[in-house]
């Protein structure tokens, strides 16, 4: 049986992925919209990139998903990208807004 997955761990993970454009990470940037357990052994991401044409809408998602999968207990990972809402600058966090000098 596998240890339940320890949500803060799933967030931390996310923390590490960056936009390879922007020095500032997804969850920062606003682009991480849900992260569900819906049961044992898996991680549900629900997540949009800075624009549809985004030129790491592969990396973005497959870097969310290896990170993931590295904490103990979780099997499988889910990547849902979503355009709905699509994303702006309004989404990001007062730390990623000062970091990019948008304050």
């Amino acid at each position: 049986m596998n240890p339940p997955i320890n949500i803060e761990a799933v967030y931390a993970q996310i923390k590490t992925v960056y936009d390879p454009e922007i020095p500032v990470n997804i969850y920062e940037l606003g682009l991480i919209y849900d992260v569900q357990l819906p049961e044992p052994g898996k991680v549900k991401v629900i997540m949009t990139l800075t624009a549809p044409a985004c030129p790491a809408a592969e990396q973005i998602p497959n870097d969310v998903k290896s990170r993931i999968s590295t904490i103990p207990g979780v099997n499988e990972v889910e990547i849902e990208l979503t355009f709905d809402p699509p994303w702006d600058k309004d989404m990001m966090t007062e730390e990623a807004k000062l970091e990019l000098g948008m304050l």
